[in-house]
């Protein structure tokens, strides 16, 4: 029988797990029980829109084989149902009722910038971006003596040069910022490119040249890192750009069949390219003796965008809402955790969330005592093992301030997606599409709801609220 433990604490008595890397040693190598992580995110990218959850019609082998040889969630949730608050749940633990960053513009505060827009239009918007006292994922593991990486995508610099992953506690950047509007430019076959604080030029690019993809320079950007540092324990978070739009590839040769538009096939093409460079970076793992070494864990930082084929693909897997909404085809995520001979070939339904990670992979590393003092989620590293963790009585709240709020606890789920509109209500076992709101019948169940999301919330200077 399995143990189960209540969660609350960061390790609950009884359960086994490996035993702590030395912190601060870097020349500690990873074991099977102290692995190398790898977390790969995907952007944009619809629960529904990879095979093993269910797509018919996008190819994802190499994902799909992750998830037939580890353990494969259900029920898991990203930080946010857009970009910016939910890769900062990600890395702070935080929901986005208490994190610095809570949508991807604020209306005061932050720093003004422009944003060229996919058509090639500017406008001037203002941003928040993480702070030098914000204590990130990679500043955690890397007290344990994990070298630290992130390749690509960061979207937490805001518009502060200074702001940008290799000072917020990586020790290595490769990849673009929002901060230098033209570091991603062009889209997918980007002409510039970061080096740590370096900007560099892609030769093969040059002139608007359609060379080298995104994707490929990311898979062979984490490929150099993991090289350099198989010596040691490492911590690379992957984050491709990948599907999201404009959907630019010019590879389409696994759809080029297909009846759909180009539009469509683009979109399949980049999932399934970005499908092809896990196998690579994968391969690459096994070439080098580390596959054993090394826990991947893949997910999507929120639901698919309205540019999406949606209902072609059915990308959301039939969930209510889309990409920038709280229901749940914007917020509910896949999550594939694997790692050979250690992490059990299982399916589960725990309810997890983003900020479950940094705690998690703090107990991994050993190195809890180096949480921040405010950290909202919990370790669910036992469930990663065969062991199991009660996260489903516990409040998971999310909000875009003044817009949009929503709270899952056991099966039920109160949100609305507009602001100062009643709140709707759910019972996700008997209802996940949300299709039938239940409010009217249990407005003692709303009103606490309603009470326990005011207590989850915390003001912020960047997105003040009336009163506060």
């Amino acid at each position: 029988m399995k143990k189960t433990i209540k969660y609350g604490g960061l390790l609950a008595a009884g359960v086994i797990i490996p035993q702590a890397v030395e912190a601060g040693n870097p020349k500690t190598k990873a074991t099977p029980d102290r692995p190398n992580i790898i977390f790969i995110l995907a952007d944009d990218m619809g629960y529904g829109d990879l095979s093993c959850y269910g797509s018919e019609y996008v190819k994802t082998p190499n994902i799909d084989r992750l998830a037939a040889t580890g353990t494969r969630f259900t029920q898991c949730y990203a930080g946010s149902g857009i970009s910016s608050p939910s890769r900062c749940s990600l890395m702070t633990g935080k929901t986005s009722g208490h994190a610095r960053i809570r949508d991807n513009q604020c209306p005061v505060g932050g720093i003004q910038g422009v944003k060229i827009n996919p058509k090639g239009d500017t406008t001037y918007i203002r941003r928040a971006n993480l702070l030098p006292e914000d204590t990130t994922l990679a500043t955690v593991v890397g007290a344990a003596g994990y070298r630290t990486c992130l390749v690509n995508k960061w979207h937490l610099d805001g518009y502060d040069p200074s702001a940008s992953p290799n000072h917020r506690g990586f020790d290595e950047f490769y990849g673009w910022t929002i901060s230098t509007v033209h570091s991603n430019s062009p889209y997918y076959y980007p002409y510039y490119r970061f080096d740590n604080d370096k900007l560099i030029h892609i030769k093969a690019n040059k002139h608007d040249r359609h060379v080298k993809h995104n994707t490929d320079l990311s898979t062979d950007d984490a490929i150099k890192f993991i090289k350099r540092n198989r010596q040691n324990p490492f911590f690379l978070y992957l984050a491709f750009d990948a599907p999201h739009e404009p959907y630019i590839i010019d590879n389409t040769v696994w759809y080029d069949d297909e009846t759909w538009d180009m539009n469509t096939k683009r979109y399949a093409a980049l999932i399934t390219h970005m499908d092809a460079a896990i196998g690579r970076l994968l391969n690459e793992l096994d070439r080098l003796g580390l596959r054993d070494n090394t826990l991947v864990i893949f997910a999507s930082d929120n639901g698919a965008a309205v540019q999406a084929p949606l209902k072609l693909f059915n990308c959301n897997a039939g969930f209510k809402g889309r990409k920038g909404q709280l229901y749940e085809g914007g917020i509910r995520v896949p999550l594939i955790v694997n790692q050979p001979g250690k992490v059990p070939v299982q399916t589960l339904h725990n309810i997890v969330y983003f900020p479950d990670m940094m705690p998690t992979f703090a107990a991994l590393a050993g190195v809890s005592e180096h949480l921040p003092q405010q950290v909202d989620g919990i370790n669910i590293l036992p469930l990663f093992y065969g062991q199991q963790v009660d996260t489903d009585h516990r409040m998971l709240y999310w909000e875009f301030p003044g817009k949009q709020r929503a709270a899952r606890r056991g099966d039920w789920k109160c949100v609305t997606v507009k602001a100062n509109a009643p709140l709707e209500l759910y019972n996700l076992r008997d209802d996940v599409t949300e299709s039938h709101d239940l409010a009217g019948e249990y407005p003692e169940m709303v009103e606490e709801f309603d009470r326990l999301m005011k207590e989850a919330h915390t003001p912020s200077p960047c997105w003040p609220l009336p009163g506060e």
